[in-house]
């Protein structure tokens, strides 16, 4: 970031060229000294300069940091905490931090976790053997070089034989999600053994990408770190037990460092040569979930569209926690922290299962009985995106062919050959758009070697054998393609119309005029066709609303009827939109909603509802009359969307959920993590009837998990490509693996 005109030129000597970023305390600038040697020079905040515990910590950071050396911390080059504004010189690491590693590309896979686990084991053996204890280890603090990690900021560090913190009364430092026990409990016991604490909660937020006592407040995060074992669904194999002793309450059971790089040379073996840089490398490619329907809503390769609702995985707040007890923390929930017992005997909550029906568990991958028998290509590195019908399940997605499974028994009946001849299925990405009357409608794009569009085209395939019926060009750089009551949306030819086309045959129903200088987006929600259209222009928000009428393909226009891309559903009649604030939520892949707006689409009229909270969460959910909020931390709410009114709130312990479904009857909601675990929720109150165990063995990015309904029975996808189904009324019932 380039400095702002009240940024010092230099200090003690180093030439300012650069922002870097904030902290708690100070700027930190990119420095350059008279030799050329760049550094990072902090500078404490001139409002904390003239505070004598500020200068006090801040001399005591520069005193902590000079005392370590190693390969995986920055040394310290120069420092003057006693100027009038007291700075810091380090070693300059290029690179960025691996809280912004995870935020941008998600989980590490295997082969980047040995380095940085060594690599961070290392630093605190450096750390620790010169007397000083970290206390504030996170992702935020540690620096991706390319030669290995390091560890920074020690602004709240302190030797270890001190047992003095400088803290007011009643209050304890640190970042919640990654603090020790002892900690919250007693910061006077704060040892080495805190540090590892805190490493093992980093390990498996980059193995998940989320903590494991994550929570929508830092104070029932630091209730759940004192209290509650930590979550560590997606995290298998040795790792995870290495994981759980450097997690332990008690500091004596964690191990040493020395001891704990053994563990992790042992639990993550050095891949072959070229398979570290390949998977460190890959870039996800998934294509991005969008509202209110998941089909055809960006392209593949090249452009992107302005997606404010691609979300990726959570990044944890950094905030300074107040202590805590154990009753403030309790009373925090409402007492919802036990799910209530399942009731089997509600028959009126639970529908009937299918004929036959069984708990499998099967993957994408799976051979099918006819068709193409592999899927080649992929690799169980992305969710699918599926779409149930007819007792069938059919789904598609990056590098996978699109295949049809039995919804009851997990068979994976068969799976289509769309592929182009001499194109091999790693350069497909497929689109389930939906099915109508046995009709599958798939949107099919071809790559090139580096992930950029060369082709695209809408298929109907038969859903008994998954044969071709019929297929048309689209152009490559549409926003995607639609299906909705029995027509598909696309865009041909020039891209100056919307192409109605009947699903059954491909024949064109109209073909809609799209408005000079926009972009459009194709929609469905509750089976209706809509089309979004964006102004171009930089800076204007100026939109045109389409409403098709799928029995002849004739559209009504609204000007601008609310936010872009905040459509969200229909209720009695009124198309809903929800809007959100645009500035972004800091290490944080929510969004702040503001403002409720109801269209009437035969004459545009508005009702603005201004929301009475700032609810967060993705993109919302509108089922059965009610608008749902799930954030990236599993915090559920229900809202009235006439009144914005908060109808329930309710704390889940799922990793970045995805929407909220509903079932039939409206009595049951569900939302589901990418590791597979299911929460049921009760619709009228909130209360959290259950949440299942994890299925997928690794977390990797991509769709955000949707619960599908096959009659009363659940079917979801996991991020590893893991299909399974549940029975709500017996969530623990063992699968049958196909």
């Amino acid at each position: 970031m380039p400095l702002h005109k009240d940024d010092p030129r230099s200090v003690g000597g180093y030439r300012l060229t650069d922002r870097l970023g904030s902290g708690g305390m100070g700027m930190v600038y990119l420095g350059r000294s008279r030799s050329g040697r760049e550094v990072a020079v902090k500078v404490v905040h001139a409002e904390y300069a003239e505070d004598p515990v500020f200068r006090a910590r801040f001399r005591q950071e520069v005193e902590a940091a000079r005392r370590v050396s190693g390969a995986f911390t920055a040394a310290v080059v120069d420092a003057d905490p006693e100027a009038g504004s007291p700075w810091m010189a380090t070693q300059y690491v290029p690179g960025q931090s691996l809280a912004a590693r995870i935020r941008d590309r998600g989980p590490l896979r295997l082969a980047e976790l040995r380095p940085l686990a060594l690599g961070l084991a290392e630093a605190l053996r450096d750390i620790h053997r010169a007397g000083v204890v970290h206390r504030d280890l996170k992702p935020a603090n540690v620096l991706m070089a390319d030669d290995g990690p390091r560890v920074i900021d020690f602004g709240i560090s302190r030797a270890a034989e001190s047992h003095h913190a400088l803290t007011e009364t009643g209050q304890v430092i640190g970042t919640p999600p990654f603090m020790s026990p002892e900690q919250f409990t007693d910061a006077r016991t704060v040892g080495p053994a805190s540090d590892v604490f805190s490493l093992g909660a980093l390990l498996v937020y980059c193995v998940t990408g989320r903590g494991p006592f994550d929570a929508d407040s830092p104070y029932l995060a630091g209730y759940r770190v004192v209290h509650s074992p930590p979550v560590l669904d997606g995290v298998t194999g040795t790792v995870r037990a290495v994981l759980e002793r450097c997690l332990a309450k008690e500091p004596a059971e964690r191990p040493g460092p020395d001891e704990l790089a053994r563990a992790f040379a042992e639990a993550l073996p050095e891949p072959p040569p070229g398979e570290a840089e390949t998977m460190t490398l890959r870039l996800p490619s998934a294509r991005p979930g969008a509202a209110p329907s998941l089909a055809g809503v960006a392209t593949a390769g090249g452009r992107r569209p302005r997606w404010r609702a691609a979300r990726t995985l959570l990044a944890v707040s950094g905030v300074l926690a107040a202590a805590l007890t154990g009753c403030l923390l309790l009373g925090s929930r409402g007492g919802e922290g036990t799910p209530a017992r399942v009731d089997s005997t509600a028959s009126s909550r639970w529908a009937a299962l299918p004929a036959g029906w069984k708990p499998w568990q099967t993957t994408a991958a799976a051979d099918a009985e006819k068709g193409v028998r592999k899927a080649p290509g992929y690799e169980g590195d992305r969710a699918p995106a599926c779409v149930p019908d007819d007792g069938a399940l059919y789904c598609a997605g990056t590098a996978l062919l699109p295949e049809r499974i039995d919804a009851t028994t997990g068979h994976t009946l068969w799976r289509s050959g769309i592929a182009p001849a001499g194109v091999p299925a790693d350069r497909c990405i497929t689109t389930l758009l939906g099915v109508y009357e046995g009709v599958v409608l798939v949107e099919l794009t071809v790559t090139d070697d580096g992930g950029q569009g060369q082709a695209q085209s809408v298929l109907a395939l038969d859903g008994a054998s998954g044969a071709r019926l019929w297929s048309h060009p689209v152009r490559t750089d549409s926003l995607g393609s639609a299906y909705a009551a029995g027509v598909t949306l696309t865009q041909e030819g020039d891209g100056g119309t919307v192409t109605v086309r009947s699903a059954r045959d491909g024949t064109v129903r109209r073909r809609i005029p799209v408005p000079s200088g926009y972009d459009c987006l194709l929609l469905a929600a509750e089976d209706r066709p809509y089309v979004e259209c964006l102004a171009q222009a930089e800076g204007s928000h100026a939109t045109r609303f389409l409403v098709v009428d799928p029995t002849d393909g004739s559209a009504r226009a609204l000007t601008s009827p609310a936010q872009p891309r905040s459509f969200v559903g229909v209720r009695d009649g009124q198309l809903v939109f929800v809007e959100a604030d645009d500035r972004p939520v800091a290490n944080s892949p929510d969004l702040i909603y503001t403002r409720i707006v109801r269209v009437d689409p035969r004459t545009g009229e508005r009702a603005l509802t201004p929301l009475p909270e700032r609810y967060r969460g993705g993109v919302p959910a509108l089922a059965h009359g009610t608008l749902y909020f799930a954030t990236s931390s599993g915090l559920v709410t229900a809202v009235s969307p006439t009144t914005g009114a908060r109808l329930w709130q309710r704390h889940t312990t799922l990793e970045t959920p995805g929407q909220v479904s509903a079932d039939r009857s409206g009595r049951t909601v569900y939302l589901a993590g990418g590791s597979g675990r299911v929460a049921a929720l009760d619709a009228a109150r909130g209360t959290l009837l259950w949440e299942s165990s994890a299925r997928a063995e690794v977390l990797n990015s991509g769709l955000l998990p949707t619960v599908w309904f096959n009659q009363g029975a659940l079917v979801l996808a996991a991020s590893d490509g893991t299909l399974f189904t549940l029975d709500p009324a017996h969530p623990d019932r063992r699968p049958v693996l196909e």
